[in-house]
This record gives structure tokens, sequence and C-alpha cells, in this order.
């Protein structure tokens, strides 16, 4: 059975210097009348349906319809060439570091490469395009698939078993993003879930989130092909899996940090009652 990896864009593969927030704000401005929405709305994490839906309600003050979640798609999307290509050229725009070589490798190892990104599929190989990573990708779920990231992450792979000509396990399914987002709609989906801390989340943010695997960047490849299984655990432990998958109750879950969930839990309520005492 192959093993499908599932990769957001934006802060996963490359920061793109705000160049999807930039048109949002350019289209909404061009439509509606008013000046940056995004500073009111949180766009990290979201599909663009619910990026835009967003900003429609923002400048509106009203529900979006399908039909304006339309209108901003294609406003947006014929002024996003013009944003990627400025943040190329004024350098604010830039690869994670290892990625290049990380994709080459798994590709080599058989592994399906797809996208998992809250992006249009046009906005996407666009934002992608200065990077010359796109040739990697055999194909993706994007937010024009749904509202939600597990709607997205479905689509994707519902079209990587489509070309495998099988199907494909959840266990088999490993999810690599930069948010709790992202993280939270891979665990819904039963999938496997890592995440870069030089996205757009906070460390210790993403640590609350519980990843399997928490990595800066793509660097040092050895701890995701342990994670990935395709290389044996160095301390002779088998780590990035739940210790009985099928159970429907919570068990706990080890990540490279030897911290499970309920650790993490406890340090948030520890940390939480001195912030109290420090205020009273």
């Amino acid at each position: 059975m192959p093993k499908l990896a599932l990769f957001d864009l934006d802060g996963t593969l490359v920061r793109a210097g705000g160049c999807g927030r930039l048109a949002l704000n350019a289209a909404v401005k061009k439509l509606y009348g008013r000046d940056n929405v995004c500073a009111g709305i949180s766009l990290e994490g979201c599909t663009d349906k619910q990026n835009f839906s967003s900003a429609y309600t923002v400048a509106r003050g009203r529900k979006a319809s399908a039909r304006d979640i339309a209108l901003i798609s294609k406003t947006y999307l014929s002024l996003l060439p013009a944003e990627v290509e400025k943040a190329a050229r004024e350098k604010r725009y830039f690869k994670l570091p290892g990625i290049d070589r990380f994709l080459a490798e798994l590709k080599k190892r058989g592994v399906m490469v797809a996208l998992g990104t809250g992006n249009l599929k046009g906005g996407a190989y666009l934002k992608l395009g200065p990077s010359g990573l796109a040739g990697h990708f055999e194909c993706g779920g994007f937010g024009c698939d749904g509202f939600t990231r597990l709607e997205m992450l479905k689509a994707a792979v519902r079209r990587a078993e489509k070309l495998a000509g099988t199907k494909i396990a959840p266990a088999q399914i490993y999810v690599i993003g930069d948010t709790p987002k992202d993280v939270s709609a891979g665990k819904e989906g039963g999938y496997h879930t890592a995440a870069v801390t030089d996205g757009f989340a906070p460390r210790e943010a993403l640590l609350n989130a519980a990843p399997e695997l928490l990595e800066k960047d793509f660097s040092d490849m050895r701890p995701w092909l342990v994670w990935l299984g395709l290389e044996r655990d160095p301390k002779g432990v088998k780590r990035a899996s739940y210790i009985f998958p099928d159970c429907g109750i919570e068990h706990v879950q080890f990540g490279r940090t030897g911290m499970d969930t309920e650790q993490l839990r406890l340090m948030k309520k520890k940390r939480n009652a001195k912030l109290a005492k420090k205020v009273f």
C-alpha cells in the first residue's frame, strides 16, 4: 500500500511574502471600497473560501453568498500574479530550508506527494511558481474543494487513490503543515500529523495542538524519514502512531519531544495558574 504525504503550502513549503493577504486586501478594496480588510480577520490555517467569506462579512456587514465568494475569488486570482511577482522581486519570497531535497527523497523512496492546501487551485500554483516546487506534486486538495480543511484533505486523498489505483489507509497518510488547524484537520481525518515551526504559528500553539512530529524545517531529514516509517527509529521505539489506532478512546500520543498531550495540558494549566496569581 502506498504512503501519501500531504503538504500545506503557505508557511510549510514557502513563505510567500504575504502575497495572498495583499491580493485579498486589493480585491476587497476594488469590489467594496474597504481598505486593509485582512487586518480584521485571521487567515492562518483557513481555506480561501473561509477567508473570502470572512473578508466579505467584515467589508459588507453580512454573510457572504456563494456568488459573493465566487466574485471575490475571481478578482483575487486576477490580482495575485502581480503580488507573487513583486514578493519574489523584493526577496520577500523564499522556500523553507531543505524542502527541495526532502521532496526529492520522498519521490525516490516511492512516497506519493500531494498538496493539501487551503489555497484555491489556481492560487496555489501561482504561489508555487517562483519556487520551482510544483512539479513534485502528483495531485492535491485545494480551497475550492470545500469550506473546511478536512474536506480539502479528503479531496486530496481521493485524487491520490485514483492515481494509485487503490485505496490508501489513513495509517499511510501523513499531513504536514504549520498551524494548529493543519494538525487538527489531519487528526480529524485519522491521519498522521507533523508541523514546522518556521511557518506562521507560534511554537507553543503547535505544541498544544500535539502533532506527532514538530521540526523547525526540513534541513534535517532524519526525523521526517523516521516519522514516515522510512527509516528505523534510532531509539528503537515506534513513534508517530496511536497506541490503539482503532480504538475510540483517546490514548497517549508521543512526539519527538517526549511529551504527550496530557503533559501539555498540565503544563498549560500550571502556566495559567501562575499568570492568575500575578494578576491578583
